[in-house]
């Protein structure tokens, strides 16, 4: 049986995740991490995540970036494999987790749906192809998310800037009377409404004709059976980084 602690658990996510593993065999939510406490949970929940002492196999973390250290410090004490899933993080966080991945095994990925994670090389290989293209990335998402552009954005224009060498430049929306494109540029824009779970779009614009490769999730189940592939695939290493086409490859 893999014990889980779930980081994050009264959240949105968190609610889906408690649904989903319920259903597992081999798997179980034994303790919660989160800002307050919920007595409708089944198991216990600590506001101080130091203060869990159940016998933990791996963390699923869906919370709030500003959870980060002490998520990654109680998993480097407790030895235990990290599902990281928490966008927002600096890049000082995304270091922290490759020097911890030396010590205990670390999933890492700014989205866990498997559709999204596949879309990545269909991206990587559209921008090769279509060098001449202008390039323009639209992301849509509900109007609770803090922070914008979505990790999951960033890390489609990351992938189709490292196939074209890292030669475009991020322009994150335009206003104004002088923003006309240039050829060396990756648009980003992001939509915040209502309750959508995520869109992401990616826009090859050339002469006459328009390609647009776009992955929709319709509910948030997507991610959590990605975070629970994922905790099953680390929870039995040693150390290690790894992110979902590790997983997919396996």
């Amino acid at each position: 049986m893999i014990n889980v602690l779930l980081s994050g658990c009264n959240g949105g996510m968190g609610r889906v995740l408690q649904e989903l593993i319920s259903n597992e065999k081999n798997m179980q939510v034994i303790a919660g991490y989160d800002s307050t406490e919920n007595n409708n949970n089944s198991y216990k929940v600590y506001t101080d995540i130091d203060k869990c002492n159940e016998k933990i196999d791996v963390i699923i973390d869906f919370s709030h970036y500003t959870a980060f250290n002490s998520v990654l410090k109680y998993s480097l004490d407790k030895q235990v494999a990290l599902v990281m899933a928490t966008t927002g993080l600096t890049a000082e966080n995304e270091q922290s987790l490759l020097k911890a991945s030396k010590i205990i095994p670390i999933f890492r990925t700014a989205n866990m749906s498997i559709g999204i994670n596949v879309l990545l090389g269909l991206v990587a290989e559209a921008a090769k192809q279509l060098e001449e293209f202008d390039i323009e990335l639209i992301e849509k998402h509900h109007n609770k998310k803090v922070d914008s552009p979505s990790g999951t954005a960033l890390m489609l224009a990351n992938e189709i800037n490292d196939a074209l060498n890292n030669s475009l430049e991020y322009t994150y929306g335009r206003e104004g009377k002088s923003t006309r494109r240039n050829s060396k540029e990756l648009g980003i824009h992001a939509v915040r409404g209502g309750t959508i779970s995520g869109e992401h779009t990616v826009i090859y614009a050339g002469e006459d004709e328009i390609i647009e490769i776009k992955h929709t999730a319709t509910s948030k189940k997507v991610f959590a059976k990605g975070a629970i592939k994922a905790a099953k695939f680390i929870t039995n290493k040693e150390n290690g980084f790894f992110d979902m086409r590790k997983v997919l490859k396996s």
